[in-house]
């Protein structure tokens, strides 16, 4: 295993984006469709927030329509935004942090998944899945 590998060898480059103003049917459409747990949130290429499909759970039975389900009730989905709903206080990391480093803070922290930033720059996300993964391809 080499200790030095930067994230970006494992990250998501191609990243399915939301904007405060999409809905929140909008969202789990994509949850559902891409097969995903998290979105970030951006305004431009600045990330300002992350959605999760846990965080649509907390406020629907979005877990109670089957995942291949495309068609969304969005009574609830109606009384919130996804401003309202998003996590604004992430946790990011460069580009050049190391896979280890990545790691540990996704096992201290009660996430799983951070955005990848160049500068202000969102270029990718990293998930609990891309590192065991990366684990699993080690042996």
């Amino acid at each position: 295993m080499k200790k030095r590998t930067p994230v970006s060898a494992i990250m998501t480059k191609e990243v399915i984006t939301l904007k405060t103003t999409d809905e929140l049917e909008t969202a789990e459409r994509l949850f559902k469709k891409n097969k995903i747990r998290h979105i970030p949130v951006v305004s431009g290429e600045k990330i300002i927030g992350m959605l999760s499909y846990t965080d649509l759970l907390r406020i629907s039975f979005a877990d109670a329509l089957d995942e291949e389900e495309e068609n969304v009730d969005t009574v609830v989905y109606n009384m919130f935004s996804i401003e309202q709903v998003m996590a604004k206080n992430l946790t990011s990391v460069h580009v050049d942090t190391t896979i280890k480093e990545v790691a540990e803070i996704l096992a201290k922290k009660e996430f799983h998944a951070l955005p990848v930033l160049e500068g202000t720059k969102l270029v990718g996300i990293v998930t609990t899945t891309d590192l065991i993964n990366y684990l699993i391809d080690q042996f």
